[in-house]
């Protein structure tokens, strides 16, 4: 299911293992045009069934002369169908029509000046000379047939290439990341402009081509669907209802890993949204089967068998029911890196929703949710009419509280760092939008470590853990910087831990930012 109906226009990003390939999707999106990420080794048929009015050739880290390289795939074309290439884009392009690539004599890396050099659509509306984000080794040396240089750096005679006979063209640098300041402009006028979209794919185009999906798929099945209470499953079960109406049963599993006032929080939010749903206590199960688990991979794998055979029992005791819906998304897919389509990139970690599901499932899973990113669902959950509150509610993994124990998952582990999120959290709500503008964090919450220190609490030692409190600034989850939180709010939140939490003696804060690190710990 991709929310692709046969009029949908659609850019593909090939991906070369480029760090930034993502953000490349994201500014495609930004413009309504619909994209794909797709593997460069990806079969035909594939790349066929989306019809795509142009391609976007990702950056990597190869050079076009070692051994095993990328090359073009078949199904690039032959000129029929618009094409950019991004730095190894460039590159591959260059490479493969007969021009020469080697390395440069100077890396460029961080912020350089293009002029260019030419007036043309790809340009429309962009200053003759503006800041880029450069990142790379090689350059090329010499054009192929039919390409003209069209812009330059004082390091790059040749930064931009192009053969508008044949609406191919390619950048050194890198105008999907925020330190190209224009650079989104100029994927808007590659996509609109040379590839001729309409930009017409909305939250109401995608509502309408789900729902139609959803409801072929299903036929007169009827469809379980996993509530958690975050804005993603929300989402989707109101998409879900949507299509099915009450052939739908919401089912919500308690698996004893869920923030303070959660259960309350969900049978609050599906009342709401006029839902039924049935409240399943599985603390028990799970506690079970993570019992002496430390890795986090292994702990979501135990997660995610458990919350299906959970599942199943579950639907044998209420009826038949065929389908299963998550709200897995397209971060999702890709950090799991389980798919032909986005073989490229390194697995990140396990998604307990999506590589975490045991292989003999007996669903028929459904994930309408599965090409949209973050900020994408909430424009969806707007149109769709749910409470900004719910679509505004900060992420929480589906492990829940599992993954932010860095040990084994005990009762007495879950009870501290239940009691820590909540005052970090609290703290952080209690100053607002209003006092921290544009550092109020996107997602905020503890992590119980497995260190202990000495302390001093009136004047006995102490030997307690640390609690770490990570808090970032986002706008998909995609990449992530950390919140520069006041530090008199930081005082505040770490006074009340130690104070309030047994057990706990120090308080951390994360500065790490993603990449490199991840925004959950494991």
């Amino acid at each position: 299911m991709n929310a692709h109906l046969p009029d949908t226009e659609t850019i593909v990003v090939v991906d070369y293992g480029g760090q930034t390939a993502q953000l490349i999707a994201r500014r495609v999106r930004e413009h309504g045009v619909y994209c794909e990420l797709i593997h460069h080794d990806a079969p035909p048929e594939r790349v066929e069934t989306l019809a795509p009015r142009g391609f976007i050739l990702s950056g990597g880290p190869n050079s076009v002369y070692d051994d095993g390289a990328p090359k073009l795939p078949d199904w690039l074309g032959s000129g029929e169908v618009p094409v950019l290439g991004i730095c190894y884009g460039m590159q591959l392009l260059a490479h493969a029509h007969g021009g020469t690539v080697a390395p440069s004599q100077h890396r460029e890396y961080g912020l350089a000046e293009v002029k260019l050099d030419v007036d043309l659509p790809l340009f429309r509306g962009l200053p003759p000379s503006m800041t880029v984000w450069m990142s790379h080794g090689d350059r090329v040396e010499s054009l192929p047939d039919g390409f003209r240089p069209l812009g330059h750096t004082d390091n790059a005679p040749l930064a931009i290439m192009g053969d508008p006979e044949r609406d191919a063209y390619a950048v050194q640098f890198h105008p999907e990341v925020v330190h190209t300041p224009r650079g989104s402009e100029l994927i808007r006028n590659f996509v609109l402009d040379v590839c001729g979209c309409r930009g017409d794919w909305t939250s109401a185009h995608f509502i309408e081509t789900a729902v139609a999906e959803i409801r072929d798929e299903v036929g007169d099945g009827q469809v379980l669907v996993a509530v958690s209470g975050g804005v993603d499953s929300s989402v989707m079960a109101a998409l879900v209802h949507r299509a099915v109406g009450d052939r739908m049963l919401a089912l919500f599993i308690d698996h004893g890993l869920l923030r303070e006032g959660e259960r309350e929080e969900v049978a609050t939010l599906c009342e709401g949204l006029g839902i039924e749903v049935r409240m399943i206590d599985a603390e028990v199960a799970f506690l079970k089967a993570l019992d002496g688990i430390r890795d986090p991979e292994q702990k979501r794998r135990a997660i995610g068998e458990t919350f299906v055979r959970t599942f199943e029992r579950e639907a044998a005791a209420v009826g038949e029911y065929g389908f299963l819906a998550q709200g897995t998304l397209y971060p999702d897919v890709i950090e799991s890196a389980t798919t032909s389509d986005t073989q490229a990139a390194h697995k990140i970690k396990t998604h307990h929703n999506v590589g975490g599901l045991p292989d003999d499932i007996e669903f028929q899973v459904i994930e309408p949710l599965r090409y949209l990113f973050k900020d994408e669902v909430r424009r969806v959950g707007r149109e769709l009419g749910l409470m900004e509150s719910t679509v505004m509610r900060q992420p929480f993994p589906g492990p829940g509280l599992a993954v932010r124990i860095l040990d084994a998952v005990t009762p007495e582990a879950l009870a501290t760092l239940r009691a820590a999120d909540a005052i970090v959290r609290h703290e952080i709500e209690a100053a607002g939008p209003e006092a921290l503008g544009d550092q109020f964090p996107w997602q905020y919450f503890a992590v119980l470590t497995p260190l202990r220190s000495v302390g001093v609490m009136g004047d006995q030692r102490t030997y307690g853990q640390l609690v770490a409190v990570r808090a970032v600034t986002s706008m998909d989850g995609m990449t992530a910087d950390w919140a520069r939180l006041p530090h008199d709010l930081l005082g505040r939140i770490a006074n009340r831990v130690v104070n309030e939490v047994d057990g706990v003696n120090r308080v951390a804060y994360d500065i790490t930012s993603k990449p490199p690190g991840t925004i959950e710990w494991e």
